[in-house]
C-alpha cells in the first residue's frame, strides 16, 4: 500500500516537468518508472530508500542535490546534469505543488535573516567557499584564475579566449585612461586588476578581498607583473574602504552582498567615486521577480548569497545618488562558462578527490551541474550595469565600447 501511494507521488511529480528525453525512475521498491517522450538526453535515477525519495518529494530545491550526495539519489545512466536537464528545461510551465508553494513563501520570509551580511558574517561566507585549497580552482579556472562568466563574441572560443574577451569588454566599459585609480571591489586572484594596469594603462589599481587564500595569490602574481608597482591587494570589506576612485569595477561580488545591503553597498560606492568617474558592476541577476536563494546552494555553496532582480537592485541604486548608464544583460554566456568547467573538473575529479574526498566531488559536480541549467533553463543571466554620478562621464553612444575594445586588443599583443 506504502509502495502503491509512493509511486502515484512519484508520478505527479515527474509527469509535468519531464516532456522531452526519457526519466527513469527506480524506487526504492525495485519499481521502473518512465517520463518523457523516449527522446533525448537519457537518464535513469534510483533512490536507494523510502526516506530518500520522501525527502526528494519533500523539498526538491534542498534534498536532491544532498540525496546525490549521500548516494541516496544515484544516477545509473547519463550524468546528473542529464537529470537536471530533463527535469528543468520545461519546469517554467508545470504546476507548483501547494506543499512547495508554502515552503517558497516560508523561505522568502527568511531570506532578512540568511542575508544579514555584516562585516563578520561576509568573511565567514567568503572563506566557506573561497577559501578553499588553491589547487581546486586550478583544476577548471583559465590562467587568470577568472572565477567569473567569460565573454564568447562568436560562441565557439576557448575559456582563456573567452575570458580574456570578458576583461576586454569591461575595461572598455570603465573607460579606463592612464593615470586612473581604479577600485576592484572583490578582486578574487587579481586577474582583471592586472589586465587594467598592464593592457588598459590605468595608472593604480587597488584590488580588496575578503579571502587570505585569493589575497596571497593576487599579491604573488603582481610581484611577477611588469607593472607590479602599481597593484594593491588589502584583505578589506568594502564598507571599511577609502576614496576617491577614477573608477570602480566589480564583478561576481554583488551577489553576496544581500538585499539588505544594497543602499549600503551603492551609497558607499557613490561615495568612493569621483565626481566624472565610472563604475562597471558585473553579477548573476534574476530576471523575473523576486526569489530566494535555492536552499542548497545556501547551505553547501555560497552561504548569504543572493541572486537580486532588476526590482530589488535598480531602487537602491536610485536612492544613492547614482546614474544608470547602461545596463547589459549578458544570456547564456555563464552556461556556456558553466560547461567548460564542468567538463574540466570532471576530467579532473582524481585530483579533486585526492584533495578533498568523494562526497566533495560529488557536490561539486552538482553545483557546477545545477547552475549551468539554471542559466541555460531559468530565468538567470548576468547583468552588466555601468554607473556614474554625472551622465556625462560616459559618451553619448555605445560606439565606444567597440572602438576600445578594438584599441585593447591590440595593447593584449604586446602585453604577450
Amino acid at each position: 500500500m506504502i509502495d502503491l501511494l509512493l509511486e502515484r507521488l512519484v508520478r505527479r511529480a515527474f509527469t509535468p516537468l519531464v516532456r522531452r528525453g526519457q526519466l527513469e525512475v527506480v524506487l526504492p521498491a525495485g519499481r521502473v518508472l518512465r517520463f518523457g517522450d523516449d527522446g533525448e538526453p537519457q537518464a535513469r535515477i534510483r533512490l536507494a530508500d523510502r526516506r530518500a525519495l520522501l525527502a526528494l518529494l519533500r523539498d526538491p530545491d534542498l534534498n536532491f542535490g544532498e540525496m546525490f550526495m549521500q548516494e541516496r539519489l544515484i544516477v545509473e545512466l547519463g550524468t546528473v546534469y542529464d537529470v537536471l536537464e530533463l527535469v528543468l528545461r520545461d519546469a517554467r510551465d508545470a504546476p507548483v505543488p501547494a506543499s512547495v508553494r508554502l515552503l517558497d513563501a516560508w523561505r522568502m520570509r527568511l531570506r532578512g535573516l540568511l542575508q544579514n551580511n555584516l562585516p563578520v558574517k561576509s568573511r565567514a561566507n567568503v572563506a566557506h567557499h573561497y577559501d578553499l585549497d588553491d589547487r581546486l580552482y586550478q583544476l577548471f579556472l583559465d590562467a587568470e584564475r577568472q572565477y567569473s562568466c567569460a565573454y564568447f563574441e562568436r560562441g565557439n572560443e576557448t575559456l582563456e579566449q573567452a575570458q580574456a574577451a570578458k576583461m576586454r569588454h569591461i575595461a572598455a566599459k570603465l573607460l579606463v585612461e592612464p593615470g586612473q585609480r581604479v577600485l576592484d571591489i572583490g578582486c578574487g586572484w587579481g586577474g582583471l586588476s592586472r589586465y587594467l594596469v598592464e593592457v588598459a594603462g590605468a595608472g593604480q589599481v587597488t584590488g580588496i578581498t575578503l579571502s587570505p587564500e585569493q589575497l596571497g595569490v593576487a599579491r604573488e602574481r603582481a610581484a611577477l607583473s611588469p607593472r607590479g608597482e602599481r597593484l594593491e591587494y588589502r584583505l578589506e570589506d568594502y564598507r571599511d574602504t577609502r576614496g576617491p576612485f577614477d573608477r570602480i569595477v566589480s564583478v561576481g561580488m554583488f551577489e553576496h552582498v544581500g538585499t539588505r545591503f544594497h543602499d549600503v553597498f551603492f551609497r558607499q560606492c557613490r561615495q568612493l567615486l569621483a565626481e566624472d568617474g565610472v563604475m562597471l558592476l558585473h553579477f548573476i541577476g534574476n530576471s523575473d521577480v523576486p526569489d530566494f536563494n535555492n536552499p542548497w546552494i545556501e547551505r553547501y555553496i555560497f552561504p548569504g548569497g543572493h541572486i537580486p532582480s532588476m526590482s530589488e537592485f535598480t531602487p537602491a541604486i536610485e536612492r544613492a545618488g547614482l546614474v544608470i548608464c547602461d545596463i547589459e544583460v549578458l544570456r547564456l554566456h555563464y552556461a556556456q562558462t558553466l560547461r567548460i568547467w564542468r567538463e574540466r573538473f570532471l576530467l579532473q575529479r582524481a585530483k579533486a578527490a585526492a584533495l578533498y574526498d568523494e562526497r566533495f566531488c560529488r557536490m561539486w559536480e552538482f553545483y557546477l551541474s545545477m547552475s549551468e541549467t539554471a542559466f541555460r533553463y531559468q530565468d538567470i543571466a548576468i547583468f552588466q550595469v555601468q554607473l556614474a554620478r554625472r551622465q556625462e562621464a560616459v559618451p553619448l553612444t555605445r560606439d565606444y565600447i567597440t572602438e576600445r575594445r578594438a584599441a585593447l586588443r591590440k595593447r593584449e599583443l604586446l602585453r604577450s
